[in-house]
């Protein structure tokens, strides 16, 4: 039972990540053909297989996680591709301080190491008493140190520049990167699919 309630990331037509299900909903999306298997092997090429094929890989899985019926086991996938739907969610992205931090990796954009949320800041690369904007090409993951160093400070005058330059995201990321947060990447070949880089008010900085 508890293999058929395991996450499986779900791709459209381009093969891009749009949404997780449950592997019981992959198996209806499989047998109706309305979606293949994405697989990968050792070398991290990746090939699709239908349900017919998908039972053929299955039938020597060994100890890895299956779903049996009364004649056949499958494997659980780790990743479908659907076969006709090529959009993404529409959903935007919040601007919000936790998001940002999603965004940079929980990150400092200064120094470049990574912290935890409670030891982070937000930072005005150009300070709101300059005329900066709380928007997400004007404000930067930062650690405590280097958002007291830099202050009210163009980046120019301290020598403190962003590592990456801020941006909005592009879509609305599935995944959690945060030290604190759930480990929701499943599966390590998810890694190829998602794009990391991707309610509180920006206050700091």
């Amino acid at each position: 039972m508890r293999a058929v309630n395991s996450q499986v990331l779900v791709l459209n037509r381009l093969w891009q990540p749009v949404h997780i299900c449950c592997a019981r909903r992959a198996f209806s999306l499989l047998f109706l053909e309305h979606a293949e298997v994405v697989h990968t092997d050792a070398g991290s090429n990746f090939y699709t297989h239908d349900i017919e094929s998908w039972m053929l890989l299955s039938k020597n899985a060994g100890e890895k996680e299956l779903v049996r019926t009364v004649s056949h086991q499958f494997l659980v996938p780790a990743i479908i591709v659907l076969k006709v739907f090529d959009r993404l969610p529409k959903q935007d992205i919040k601007f919000t301080r936790q998001n940002v931090f999603e965004r940079d990796r929980y990150t400092c954009q200064y120094c470049s190491t990574r912290f935890e949320a409670k030891e982070l800041n937000i930072d005005h690369v150009i300070p709101r008493d300059k005329g900066g904007k709380s928007s997400w090409e004007n404000v930067v993951c930062s650690c405590i140190k280097c958002n007291s160093r830099k202050a009210n400070h163009l980046p120019s005058q301290v020598n403190m520049f962003p590592i990456r330059e801020p941006r909005a995201p592009k879509w609305r990321p599935l995944f959690g990167t945060g030290p604190n947060r759930p480990a929701r990447m499943a599966h390590e070949s998810w890694r190829h699919f998602i794009d990391p880089s991707p309610s509180q008010v920006l206050v700091s900085g």
